[in-house]
């Protein structure tokens, strides 16, 4: 078998800068350290988080039974009154917040007081849009993950008296989603502001794997089953090439996805390592090895 690599893939910055905020920590040895909710979406690292030390917290409240002294806010930030409260209990906030999040945080709190209602572009119940909305004040906004769910709201009227807004992405959204959300705002609002908050880690992962993905036989997506820019990577490889899989580790391989003579293309989320990486190519060699030896070989479609 023949195995590509996308050329792009694997840790963005933000989520390399965040990691690094933990890594320094354990490798300091410090004591009474939490994140605001888990790290990154990939339960391996957080695994390895918690074996050493630095487990994780889903609401302020809780901070107080673990006893933290310091809380490290997770790649996807957090609403802002979050941070108050984590402040307002004593501990230190070390945050690990993406500075493209940031960006879209800046963005929204500044349309907010220019009085622009707001329409986000991504998954309303993902953490990072659950803290973006923490910085919109005073004006309406809206969480829509396409076209169609944007038709819908128009039917019911929730746009009738809007002439004006400001659109902002989840920073691991598909562009060509987005376009098609825009395009159609710009039918019926007169003044549609938008702001382009996919970050250029996630265009250049689609990029490549738009790239990749006719040209081989298999696409294996490594990355967290709850990352959205995982599942964005698998969709786009998968319209492409049908043998697709989205695995979070070596372990969720098998040896009947391949053929002997196969073009086996990887790409992984933002949120993987590239010690998963190298563990899913060592895996897929020694499938080779495997099917060489002609020990459980037929051919498969």
């Amino acid at each position: 078998m023949e195995i590509i690599m996308a050329e792009k893939m694997g840790f963005c910055f933000g989520v390399r800068r965040t990691v690094e905020i933990a890594m320094k920590i354990i490798e300091n040895k410090e004591q009474n350290v939490i994140t605001y909710g888990p790290i990154i979406h990939n339960e391996d690292l957080t695994n390895y988080l918690k074996q050493n030390g630095i487990g994780y917290v889903l609401n302020v409240d809780d901070v107080d039974e673990r006893k933290a002294e310091k809380v490290i806010i997770r790649t996807h930030g957090a609403k802002r009154e979050v941070i108050e409260n984590l402040k307002e209990k004593g501990v230190k906030v070390i945050d690990g917040t993406c500075p493209y999040v940031m960006r879209v945080h800046r963005i929204v709190e500044k349309l907010s007081k220019d009085d622009y209602p707001i329409l986000i572009v991504g998954n309303k119940d993902h953490p990072e849009i659950i803290g973006v909305t923490g910085y919109i004040s005073n004006v309406p906004y809206f969480i829509v993950k396409d076209v169609e769910e944007l038709e819908e709201l128009r039917k019911q009227g929730k746009f009738d008296k809007i002439k004006k807004i400001g659109v902002v992405t989840q920073t691991t959204e598909k562009i060509e989603k987005v376009r098609k959300v825009v395009n159609y705002l710009m039918d019926f609002i007169p003044e549609v502001r938008y702001f382009k908050t996919i970050c250029y880690a996630t265009d250049e992962n689609q990029n490549a794997i738009h790239k990749l993905a006719p040209s081989v036989d298999v696409v294996i997506v490594i990355g967290g089953k709850h990352s959205s820019n995982t599942i964005k990577l698998y969709e786009i490889a998968k319209s492409y090439c049908p043998r697709t899989y989205h695995i979070q580790n070596e372990k969720d391989l098998k040896i009947e996805w391949f053929n002997i003579n196969d073009k086996v293309g990887i790409t992984a989320g933002a949120s993987t390592p590239d010690w998963i990486i190298q563990n899913v190519v060592n895996k897929i060699k020694e499938f080779e090895r495997i099917l060489e030896r002609g020990e459980i070989y037929e051919k498969r479609s």
